[in-house]
C-alpha cells in the first residue's frame, strides 16, 4: 500500500515528466516482497523460483547428478508449482559450463511458428490486433521447445538417468502440493473469463474465485504427461496423445486460425548455438545469442558504460551520475536490438555489433550531463540503412529463472518461460500453453516497407530478451551465474545486477535486492521506494522522462567468492537458494 501511495504522490507532483502507464501492472504482478538472507555452500547450489522445485534439484545435486540433471528436474517441478511462469508448454535457453573441458555450450529451446504462419498474423485490414485478443487466441501459441532442449543437454552433460529426473515432479502432481500465495493472487488478478475450462476447472472454484492459498492442488494429467515423457523420452511429447492434446487446445481457443499442426510440432528440433562472450573489466562474460537478444544487448549496455569511471566502486552505487549513464547505455543497445536481431537461422544478424571502433562511436552519444532523445540504431560495420526495418515488437514480462553448480563446478544458466503470465491460458495434457508468438513484431514492416528482423514467418523464432548467463574471473575460473524474468526488461535486471556484483561490489543477495531501473529507450523506469524519490528529482534534471513501474525481476544469482557458493533470490517472487 505505502509503494502504491508513493507513486500516486509522484504522478500528481511530475505530470509532465511521468508516462501515462506508470501505474500499469505488469502482466506477472507484484504479489509482494519478502526480506531473504544470503545463502552460502561447499559444494552445490540450486537457486530458482519456488521452494519445492530448488528441492527437487539440489536432491538430485545430492545424488551425484550434474547441473543439467538438476536443471531439468527444477524445470519440471517448477511447471508444476509455478504454471504462471513456465512449464513444458513453452521454451527456454540454457547457458551450460563443462568445467573439466572448460566449454561454454548455448541450447535453443525457442518456441516455434507454424508452416503456415504469415507475416500479416496479427493484422486485421491492415492494423496490429489488440495485444489481449492475441495472446488468448491460439495465433500466439508456438511449438513448445523446452522438452527437446532438456533432452539435447542431458545427452551431452547428463549423468543420471532421463527418468530419474521426472521422479519428483511425478510425486508432487500425485499427492499434491499446497497452492503458492503467489499463484493464487496472480489468480485472483486475472480473474476466470480468458482460461480455456480446463484451466479454469484446475486453478478456480466453481463460483469462480482462486482456490485458496494452501488449498492441496492435484494435477493427474500432469503426472500422465511425465510419466510419458520419462518412459519414452521427447518423442513422446511431439508426437501421439500429447501432441493431439496441443493441436486441439489450439483449435478450440477463442480467436484462432487453428493453423498449428502435428507436422509442426513433429518437426520441432532444439539447437545448439554459439555463445555471446566478451570481456568485461578483469571478467569474461557468457550468454545467449539470437534468437535472443540478451546476451548482445547486456554486452552491449556493459561495453558501452566500462569506461565511465563515474560507474566504478562501490561509493558509485545507485549514484545518480552512474544510473544516467547506464540508462544511456540501455537506450543505445534496445536500438540496435529492436533493428537487427531475429532468427539467425531467417535473418542474418550483423557479427560486427560489439566490434570495439563501432562501440566507441556510439559511446559519444553518451552526454554525461544530460539525457539523449530516443535513439537511432547506429551503423554497425558491413551494415546497410535498410537492412531492417522499424520494429514494433511488445513483450509481456513473465518467465522464470534457475541458476545451479554441481560438485563438479558444472554450470548451468536456464532462463524457462511460457511469455506473459499463464501464457496463451490454453490448457493441453496437464500445462498451460505458451502465447510466445506475440514476441513478433504485429506490424511487419515499418512505413518504408522495409520488413523487420523480427517479423512473422513460418518455422521463424520470435526474438526473445532471456539473457541466462555465466561469469568468469580473469584466470577462466568459474565466477557466477545469473539471469532473471522479466519480458524486454530482462536485460536491465540483468546489467543491474551484474553492475551491483562487479562494479559495486554487492553480493548476489544485496544485488537482487537493489532497487531496479533502467531505459529500453523511451522513459527512464525505475521501481519507486522511498530512498528513491530525491535520486528521482536529480534524474528529471537530467531531461530523462520518468516512469515509476513496479519491475517484478525474478534475478537468481550463484557467485563463487573465497572457495565457497554464495546464493541470492530475488525477494519480489518465492524463490530459494539451496546448497550443501
Amino acid at each position: 500500500m505505502l509503494r502504491r501511495l508513493i507513486i500516486l504522490a509522484v504522478v500528481f507532483a511530475w505530470p509532465q515528466t511521468l508516462a501515462a502507464r506508470d501505474l500499469q501492472l505488469e502482466p506477472e504482478a507484484a504479489t509482494g516482497t519478502e526480506q531473504k538472507a544470503l545463502v552460502t555452500a561447499e559444494h552445490h547450489m540450486v537457486v530458482a523460483a519456488h521452494p519445492l522445485a530448488a528441492e527437487a534439484g539440489r536432491d538430485i545435486l545430492r545424488k551425484g547428478g550434474s547441473a543439467v540433471d538438476a536443471a531439468i528436474a527444477t524445470q519440471l517441478v517448477l511447471g508444476l508449482v509455478e504454471p504462471q511462469s513456465s512449464g513444458l508448454g513453452g521454451g527456454a535457453f540454457i547457458v551450460h559450463w563443462d568445467n573439466a573441458a572448460k566449454t561454454v555450450t548455448t541450447y535453443d529451446g525457442r518456441e516455434t511458428a507454424p508452416a503456415a504462419a504469415t507475416p500479416d498474423r496479427f493484422l486485421i485490414e491492415g492494423a496490429p490486433m489488440d495485444f489481449p485478443d492475441a495472446v488468448h487466441s491460439g495465433l500466439s501459441v508456438g511449438v513448445p521447445g523446452v522438452v527437446r532442449a532438456m533432452e539435447l543437454a542431458h545427452a551431452k552433460h547428463g549423468k543420471l538417468p532421463w527418468a530419474e529426473l521426472f521422479a519428483p515432479a511425478i510425486q508432487l502432481a500425485e499427492t499434491g502440493f499446497a497452492m503458492p500465495a503467489r499463484l493464487h493472487n496472480l489468480l485472483k488478478l486475472q480473474g476466470p473469463e480468458n482460461f480455456s475450462l480446463p484451466a479454469r476447472d484446475y486453478f478456480f472454484t466453481a463460483d469462480g474465485d482462486p482456490k485458496p492459498a494452501g488449498t492441496v492442488m492435484q494435477n493427474a494429467a500432469y503426472a500422465a504427461t511425465l510419466k510419458a515423457l520419462a518412459a519414452n523420452g521427447a518423442k513422446a511429447f511431439y508426437e501421439g496423445p500429447i501432441a493431439e492434446a496441443i493441436v486441439a487446445a489450439v483449435a478450440a481457443a477463442p480467436i484462432t486460425k487453428a493453423d498449428l499442426t502435428l507436422a509442426d510440432i513433429a518437426r520441432y528440433q532444439a539447437k545448439e548455438r554459439a555463445a555471446v562472450c566478451f570481456a568485461y573489466r578483469a571478467n569474461k562474460i557468457c550468454g545467449m545469442g539470437p534468437p535472443s537478444s540478451g546476451g548482445l544487448t547486456v554486452a552491449q549496455t556493459l561495453k558501452l558504460i566500462e569506461p565511465f569511471a563515474q560507474v566504478l566502486g562501490p561509493a558509485n552505487a545507485m549514484s545518480v551520475p552512474a544510473l544516467h549513464i547506464i540508462a544511456e547505455a540501455e537506450r543505445l543497445a534496445y536500438a540496435d536490438r529492436n533493428r537487427y536481431i531475429g532468427d539467425p537461422d531467417v535473418v542474418t544478424v550483423p557479427d560486427s555489433l560489439l566490434d570495439d571502433g563501432y562501440l566507441a562511436e556510439r559511446r559519444k552519444l553518451i552526454n554525461v550531463d544530460k539525457a539523449m532523445e530516443p535513439p537511432q540504431a547506429g551503423l554497425p560495420p558491413g551494415v546497410s540503412k535498410r537492412t531492417y526495418g522499424d520494429d514494433a515488437t511488445k513483450e509481456r514480462a513473465g518467465t522464470s529463472h534457475m541458476s545451479i553448480v554441481d560438485d563438479q563446478g558444472n554450470a548451468v544458466a536456464m532462463t524457462t518461460t511460457i511469455e506473459g503470465a499463464f501464457g496463451s491460458h490454453l490448457w493441453a495434457a496437464g500445462f498451460l500453453l505458451n502465447n510466445e508468438l506475440t514476441d513478433f513484431s504485429f506490424q511487419p514492416a515499418g512505413a518504408d516497407g522495409v520488413v523487420a528482423a523480427n517479423a512473422v514467418a513460418g518455422g521463424k523464432r520470435p526474438r526473445s530478451s532471456m539473457a541466462p548467463t555465466l561469469i568468469f574471473d580473469d584466470r577462466g575460473a568459474l565466477k557466477g551465474v545469473t539471469g532473471s524474468p522479466g519480458g524486454s526488461r530482462i536485460i536491465m535486471y540483468v546489467v543491474k545486477n551484474l553492475v551491483a556484483m562487479l562494479d559495486w561490489g554487492m553480493n548476489p543477495q544485496e544485488a537482487a535486492a537493489t532497487m531496479n531501473f533502467g531505459s529500453d529507450g523511451q522513459a527512464f523506469y525505475f521501481e519507486l521506494n522511498p530512498q528513491f524519490v530525491f535520486k528521482a528529482l536529480a534524474l528529471k534534471g537530467y531531461g530523462h522522462t520518468l516512469s515509476a513501474e513496479l519491475m517484478t525481476s525474478g534475478v537468481h544469482t550463484i557467485l563463487r567468492r573465497d572457495g565457497r557458493l554464495e546464493g541470492g533470490a530475488d525477494p519480489r517472487r518465492e524463490g530459494v537458494a539451496l546448497g550443501d
